[in-house]
Order: structure tokens, then C-alpha cells, then sequence
């Protein structure tokens, strides 16, 4: 069922501007009439003109919406100056009411166009399907003159401009939630890698979950990727990283690690390098994000350290990548861990707690209940340790001074970061970052 409706009047034929009235009536009238259409909420998307201030441009329309008290409350007119700004304030308003079902009624030449704006700011979330402009009511098809029918495809040029409109707009936007926080280890040498955990604060994303610096895009989150690259831009502009630079790994919660430089694997949780100014990094969000640094070798590494990921021993894979591939002593290996859940929160049913248990009972807290609680930072460090990391070159949640400490408990700090545990399913997620310096 159709759960909101967008009528796209942004860029009519030119024969049709003078009559934009019309078209808005008798469009509203199909819809109050069809009783296939009970959207919740109807947009009225149309382009402020130079010179024509947003009130005025919707007194403009009011004749046409003056009639239609059964779609009084529930219609609004977004105006802009780009179809872009116009679609994003309604995907907004889209998301204040979690709303996904959309029905787009536009003139057939906007129809590609539209496509390609919507394949940017939204994901495999929504779902729209279009329908062309009437300009008769009772649901009958009056279309738009015969000539203005034939479709043309979009060349690349118009994509990429398109592509540009989205990210000026984006790079307007005010961050959110102040400004951008990067967290950093005193264990990590500033004069050769740079390195840091994000927060949550000082980017675009508003959908509270998200909000503000989320930096990972899914098909079952809210979140554009053109928004997260846009987080990115401002994250790589604050880090002094290049964004077009940047290798994030491919999760899989399993122990496969990508060597920079050679094949890449479908999917991987370690990622290690020796190349100066490639930026590499882990996400998380409950799940530990693991760097890894060199000074001897000059070589670095990131990794994604789950549940599943840490038995499996994804961070000794880590290491010993860096020892085969570029030549590493193991105890000159600095390794810090980042923001993650906590011992003070994290549960797994006893099955899995079981296997935490055999490294180490005290990685676990009230083994004997159906869900006991489970320290991962703990099973790591020992995990490294067993594998000949030095116990001075582990940064991690032992260290009690406050002003060193950057392993937080992430459920445990909603004002600074992101928590699936805590969150749902639509959750945000942080990263840590590290590369060798130029």
C-alpha cells in the first residue's frame, strides 16, 4: 500500500507552466477520488523561483489546494532551487514519519531524471513506484502532449551533473550534534602514522539512530551512501587523510585479511599495508576496531573484531600478515582497540559464551545464566598476547587513566557513539582509521 505520495512539479514542459494550477487540482482530485491511493501524506515538489520567496511560492499554488480538506493535513509544498534540496527535504520528512512506500507522479521527461536523483539519496529501504501526470480527474489518463513522450537516455555527462548538484548541496548542509571529535592513542607515533576512532558528532545523517557521523551505507539502513561519503569528506578533511584514498574493509565477521597491492578478496575483516598515504580502516558499532602500527617497518593495519571475528582470531591474522608480508617483528607491533561494547553490557546466549569461557573464565561474567556477559576486549588482548604481542603494546580498556582511555563501552555512551546492541537494526557506525604519513 502506498504510503506517501510526491507530485513533481519542479521542471513542467514549458507549455505547461501557466497551467502548473490546473495540473496540481486535477491531480489532487485523482488522487482524493482513487481509492487504490491512501497515502498518509502528500508532497508537492516545485522549484522557487529567483526572485520568488518560499511563501510566496506557495501562495502561488494555494488556489489549486484550497479545496481538498481531506488532504488539508496531511499535504505539504517543498519548494527549492534544486531538485536535490527539494528531494532531500522530503526525504526527511519521509523519515520523521518511517514512512517507505512512495508513489511519484511527475511529467514522463523527469522520469529517468528522477530515477537517477532517488538511486543517490535513497536506499534499497524505499520503495517508489511512478506513475505520469494527469491532468483529468476520476483516475483517467490525460497525458502530457505526445512529442514531450519520447524518452531520451540520460549520457553520463547528465549523470555526473546530477551526481554534482547532490554533493553541493550535501557539502551545505550544517553538521549536526557538534562538531566532528576523532579520538587518538598516545601509543601510536604522530610522527609517522595517522590514526583515529571517530565519534558520532559533526556530520549530515539525522535520523536519530544515525545521527550524525555515520560513516558505513546498507541496503537495510536508512543512510545514502552519498550521505556517508559526505561524512568521509569531512571526516578526511578534519584527519588530514585523502578520502580517495581510503579502504574500509569488507565485513564478513570471519578472519579473512587483504594484503594493499595484491588481490582483493570478496570480503575480509583485516586489511594491512606499507604504502605511505593510503588510509585504511574498520567499522564499528559494538563490534572492536583494531589498528595496528609498525614503527620499524613502517607498516600499519585495521580490523573488524566482532564476536565471531575475535574466536576466530582475526586480529592475530592481522598481525601475521604484517609479520609475512612486510617483514615485522611481532613485538614492535603497537595494536590499540577501539570503542566497543563492553564487559558491563554485552550478552550472548551460553552456547557462545562457552567458547569465550575456554580462553579465559574471566572473559566471562555470570557464566552459568542463560545469557552471560561476554568481555571481547579481554579475549582479544589475551589472544595477542598468546600470539607474541607484547602486553605494553596493547591499548585497550585496562588503561585506568581517563585522558589516555579511547576504549569506551559504546552502548554505554549514546552521546558519543553508535550501539546495534543498543540502537536496532537501524544503527550507525563509527571507524577507526590509520595510514603512514608522506
Amino acid at each position: 500500500m502506498v504510503e506517501a505520495v510526491l507530485i513533481d512539479l519542479f521542471s513542467l514542459p514549458t507549455n505547461l507552466q501557466n497551467n502548473i494550477q490546473g495540473l496540481l487540482h486535477n491531480t489532487l482530485e485523482a488522487i482524493e477520488k482513487c481509492s487504490s491511493i491512501h497515502a498518509s501524506c502528500v508532497y508537492v515538489m516545485c522549484c522557487q523561483r529567483q526572485g520568488r520567496e518560499r511563501k510566496g511560492e506557495q501562495e502561488f499554488l494555494l488556489p489549486a489546494l484550497r479545496s481538498f480538506q481531506s488532504l488539508k493535513r496531511k499535504l505539504e509544498v517543498v519548494c527549492a532551487q534544486t531538485t536535490a534540496a527539494a528531494l532531500y527535504t522530503i526525504k526527511q520528512r519521509l523519515d520523521e514519519k518511517d514512512l517507505s512506500i512512495i508513489k511519484v507522479i511527475l511529467p514522463t521527461l523527469r522520469k529517468d531524471l528522477m530515477k537517477v536523483y532517488i538511486d543517490h539519496l535513497f536506499t534499497a529501504v524505499y520503495q517508489f513506484e511512478f506513475e505520469d501526470l494527469q491532468v483529468l480527474s476520476d483516475c483517467e489518463n490525460l497525458q502530457i502532449p505526445e512529442h514531450q513522450h519520447e524518452g531520451q537516455m540520460l549520457s553520463s555527462q547528465d549523470v555526473a551533473l546530477i551526481r554534482s548538484e547532490i554533493q553541493m548541496y550535501l557539502e551545505s548542509l550544517p553538521s549536526l550534534k557538534g562538531e566532528l571529535t576523532i579520538l587518538r592513542s598516545s601509543l601510536i607515533p604522530g610522527d609517522i602514522f595517522l590514526h583515529g576512532f571517530t565519534t558520532r558528532t559533526g556530520g549530515i545523517s539525522y535520523i536519530p539512530t544515525l545521527s550524525s557521523c555515520n560513516l558505513f551505507s546498507s541496503s537495510k539502513r536508512r543512510d545514502p551512501q552519498v550521505v556517508v561519503q559526505e561524512n568521509l569528506r569531512r571526516l578526511a578533511n578534519a584527519a588530514g587523510f585523502n578520502p580517495e584514498a581510503f579502504h574500509r574493509v569488507k565485513v564478513d565477521h570471519a578472519n579473512a585479511v587483504c594484503i594493499m597491492g595484491k588481490t582483493e578478496p570478496d570480503n575480509y575483516d583485516g586489511i594491512v599495508t606499507n604504502q605511505k598515504g593510503i588510509t585504511l580502516a574498520a567499522p564499528g558499532a559494538d563490534c572492536i576496531p583494531v589498528l595496528f602500527a609498525d614503527p620499524v617497518r613502517r607498516a600499519c593495519g585495521a580490523a573488524h573484531s566482532g564476536w565471531k571475528g575475535t574466536l576466530l582470531g582475526v586480529s592475530m591474522a592481522t598481525v601475521n600478515a604484517m609479520v609475512s608480508e612486510y617483514g615485522c617483528n611481532v613485538k614492535d607491533i603497537l595494536v590499540v582497540l577501539g570503542p566497543s561494547v563492553g564487559p558491563c553490557c554485552y550478552k550472548l546466549p551460553h552456547e557462545s559464551a562457552k567458547e569465550f569461557h575456554r580462553i579465559d573464565p574471566k572473559c566471562v561474567r555470570l557464566f552459568g545464566s542463560a545469557s552471560p556477559y561476554i568481555d571481547i576486549r579481554r579475549a582479544t588482548r589475551i589472544l595477542l598476547e598468546r600470539g607474541g604481542i607484547l602486553p605494553e603494546n596493547i591499548q585497550d580498556d585496562s588503561i585506568t587513566d581517563q585522558h589516555q582511555n579511547i576504549t569506551f563501552c559504546t552502548a554505554c555512551h549514546p552521546d558519543k557513539f553508535y550501539s546495534h546492541f543498543r540502537d536496532g537494526t537501524n544503527f550507525g557506525t563509527q571507524i577507526g582509521f590509520i595510514s603512514i604519513k608522506d
